[in-house]
């Protein structure tokens, strides 16, 4: 198997591609190893150094610490995923953890939607995901996770991107920040 890397626009973050399904449950963040019982996360997560793994529906990316070089950590991460596909692994998660939408009103049923079909695919091209927190008084608070959490031009892809974007289909929405 041959795990290929993706730079993203956060330094600190890399994109691994495995080749493979990685999560069969959406988008998924971990940033601590007692928060998931996974054998492949813990291991990256106790390599020195990282600080997160982000796992998309066929990626894995890993945000490390500025002190540390890639260099000094790529091989490790690449070995842990080839040795846990080889084992004959489909997916590193493969169980229901999404949460549920249900008690959305229309206006937040509408900005999930945009986000989920015109935002979140281009912001998993960078190795990361956009969550929706909160609708109130014309703000949306929304997480960034995976590079997208901690990048250096995140700032000006939330509001040149996803600010612009919201306010041109829903005119209610003035404002975009991230918690």
């Amino acid at each position: 198997m041959f795990v290929q890397t993706e730079v993203t626009p956060n330094p600190n973050s890399l994109k691994f591609l495995p080749g493979k399904n990685v999560s069969n449950s959406g988008p998924y963040e971990i940033t601590d190893k007692d928060q998931i019982n996974n054998e492949l996360v813990k291991n990256i997560l106790s390599v020195n150094g990282v600080e997160g793994v982000f796992l998309g529906k066929d990626f894995i990316s890993v945000n490390k610490n500025g002190q540390i070089k890639w260099d000094e950590i790529k091989h490790i991460v690449t070995s842990f995923i080839n040795d846990f596909y080889s084992d004959g692994k489909e997916f590193v998660i493969d169980e229901n953890i999404k949460e549920e939408d249900s008690d959305l009103d229309e206006i937040e049923k509408k900005i999930v939607k945009i986000l989920d079909q015109k935002i979140r695919p281009a912001v998993a091209r960078d190795g990361g995901d956009i969550k929706f927190k909160e609708y109130k008084d014309g703000v949306v608070k929304v997480q960034l996770q995976g590079s997208c959490s901690g990048c250096p031009s995140s700032t000006m892809t939330l509001k040149q991107g996803v600010q612009n974007l919201l306010c041109h289909y829903l005119p209610e929405v003035k404002e975009v920040i991230a918690i």
